[in-house]
């Protein structure tokens, strides 16, 4: 059962990140910080001279020294407040790196709209002459109809840190001001915070433990649903302002333009699963109830496991093994790399006040990753741990080859490495067992940790969004009553009859970080279905589809995701892959349902 939450000066320091693997100190980040002001003033000397190859050559090589050095800075002070949100010293410090690097890039802003001015003859001279940046041309040259003034442009660089200032006020609600009381179940006390009920509670198999959990939790996430509206509400409010700025009629579109992404592919993946995978997933919902003998099925059951009494606990030592056995097939380098994040604290695994929820990687260019979730020794951390490890591995084959200007990855793609390192770990995990009930044990992990979480929850968020930024376009605002209903009537359209959405339910929207990030909700199933995909290659092909794959992952920005996924041997321009995805979904769901049968329970 959970423990009340630790401060983070009470964390054993094993249990967190290791920041000195940025910088030693304070000090050494200021030399940095002191760098990448110079190149800003640097580069500032070629305004108005960006109109020859070698003065694009120049200023690019200039830029890539300074996104490298803003980006080591800006994670070593971003990283810290992410472990403790209640910290005004940590805040302190990542708004005065912030408020530099606000103050360069509006020096600074000129570059990109300089660039598209130039002749042809000139940008293809560049391209031939610079070892970096070919790909940002031509990023440049897509974007040109859509760019500003220069002035415009500078402006809106210097009110960057005004534009995010709504997802601010949503984190300093949820990790600093929510304080959550202890709850009442089978006359005890117990403690709540948001990481013990997302992380534990929401997992508990005594039902009135986790039914009261969930009362609490969104009891007090009620009283913050005005502010959290408010601060959401100015972020898809600014998002459209600049999609109109920008000559775009739909915000969705802004979105989806810059990965290069047809609107008729983004509703499809949301279209397609709600219709087709909904069935599968009630399935699933009805199998739970009978399993844990429950009176009805309701939202606040959705994450319980098929076998509670099987799942074993693991350690730290646990996931390290696992996670090197099962990722083994991606080579020998990729394995030192995950012996290298558990052995030299990437991970910060702790659970203490103030940390950021959920589970994410940030990979600073040419440096380690840095992994933050919750552990709590059950094998779903383990396949946390996978996942993360998989956008590790994806930065760091990404930034070997290519500079800052040619390294990011389209968004529609970027959540296929880090899904695929899940479907590895499940099957490499089958192959090792022939036991019935282990078999069971994996499948219904892929489905409630894999599958759900990144094709049910994800989606659910985008098909939200995507009715949230309808009213963007047609002229309107949201409301915490507003969300509520779009969230309740995306919930009941999924899972019909079968799941009784629990009072609270419709209060889902405002706890995800990922609205304010664009239409990032809805690349997680996209990621997901070259990954189901290609790991279907992989089992049936081998070292073939491995090489493929891994080229992939090197290629950072220069493939856009139709070529990404042609690369892995998928082809996303039909509906097919997708189709198969929700197949093998539903055909696991059947698997278990079967095996339940045959081990009688």
């Amino acid at each position: 059962m959970a423990d009340k939450l630790l401060k983070r000066s009470e964390v054993p320091v094993e249990q967190t990140w290791d920041l000195t693997l940025l910088y030693k100190n304070d000090e050494e980040m200021e030399k940095d910080v002191k760098r990448f002001i110079e190149l800003a003033d640097k580069m500032a000397t070629y305004k108005g001279k960006l109109n020859n190859a070698k003065a694009i050559k120049e200023v690019f090589e200039l830029l890539d020294e300074f996104q490298v050095r803003a980006d080591w800075v800006s994670n070593y002070t971003n990283l810290a407040v992410e472990t403790d949100h209640t910290d005004a010293k940590l805040a302190q410090k990542n708004d005065k790196i912030y408020d530099e690097l606000v103050k360069c890039d509006t020096k600074i802003s000129f570059i990109e709209s300089e660039i598209s001015k130039a002749s042809n003859e000139v940008l293809e001279e560049a391209k031939k002459i610079s070892d970096i940046g070919r790909n940002t041309i031509e990023k440049i040259l897509r974007n040109k109809p859509h760019m500003l003034s220069d002035e415009t442009e500078e402006a809106m660089a210097a009110l960057s840190q005004t534009f995010g200032s709504g997802y601010e006020t949503y984190l300093a609600a949820k990790h600093a001001d929510m304080k959550f009381d202890d709850f009442e179940a089978n006359g005890k006390k117990y403690p709540l915070g948001y990481s013990l009920f997302e992380d534990d509670y929401e997992y508990e198999s005594d039902t009135e433990v986790r039914r009261a959990a969930f009362a609490a939790f969104h009891k007090k996430l009620k009283q913050y649903e005005n502010v959290t509206a408010t601060a959401y509400n100015q972020c898809v409010r600014q998002e459209k302002t600049m999609a109109t700025l920008r000559g775009f009629d739909s915000v969705i579109d802004s979105l989806l333009f810059y990965d290069n992404v047809s609107r008729d592919l983004y509703n499809r993946q949301i279209d397609l699963i709600t219709e087709k995978l909904a069935p599968h997933m009630r399935k699933y919902a009805r199998l739970l109830k009978k399993i844990h003998k429950l009176d009805k099925m309701t939202y606040a059951d959705l994450k319980l496991t098929v076998d509670p009494g099987y799942a074993p606990k693991v350690t730290m030592e646990d996931a390290k093994k696992y996670c090197a056995e099962g990722l083994s097939i991606l080579g020998s380098e990729y394995v030192e790399m995950v012996e290298e994040a558990f052995d030299n604290r990437w991970f910060d695994v702790a659970n203490n006040e103030g940390k950021c929820t959920g589970g994410f990687c940030s990979s600073p260019h040419g440096k380690n990753s840095f992994i933050l979730l919750s552990f709590n020794g059950r094998m779903s951390d383990v396949f946390t741990m996978a996942h993360e490890l998989g956008h590790a591995g994806h930065f760091r084959a990404c930034s070997k080859v290519h500079s800052t200007l040619d390294c990011n990855p389209a968004g529609y793609f970027v959540e296929a490495p880090s899904t695929m390192n899940e479907l590895i770990m499940s099957h490499h995990l089958i192959k090792q067992n022939d036991d019935l009930r282990f078999r069971r044990w994996v499948l219904a992990n892929m489905v409630s940790n894999t599958y759900y979480h990144n094709f049910v929850t994800h989606l659910l968020e985008a098909a939200y969004q995507r009715e949230v930024y309808k009213i963007m376009d047609e002229g309107g605002s949201v409301q915490a009553e507003t969300l509520s209903g779009i969230f309740k009537n995306v919930l009941e359209k999924f899972w019909g009859e079968d799941v009784e959405l629990t009072e609270g339910a419709e209060l889902t929207w405002m706890r995800q970080p990922h609205y304010y990030m664009g239409l990032y909700s809805y690349t997680y199933s996209a990621g997901l279905t070259i990954a189901t995909e290609a790991c279907h290659r992989i089992e049936t092909e081998g070292q073939k589809a491995v090489d493929d794959w891994k080229r992939g992952l090197a290629a950072g920005g220069t493939l856009n995701p139709l070529e990404f996924a042609k690369n892995a041997g998928v082809d996303i321009s039909t509906d097919a892959p997708l189709l198969h995805t929700i197949e093998t979904i539903g055909a696991y769901i059947d698997e278990i349902c079967e095996l339940t049968e045959k081990l009688g329970f």
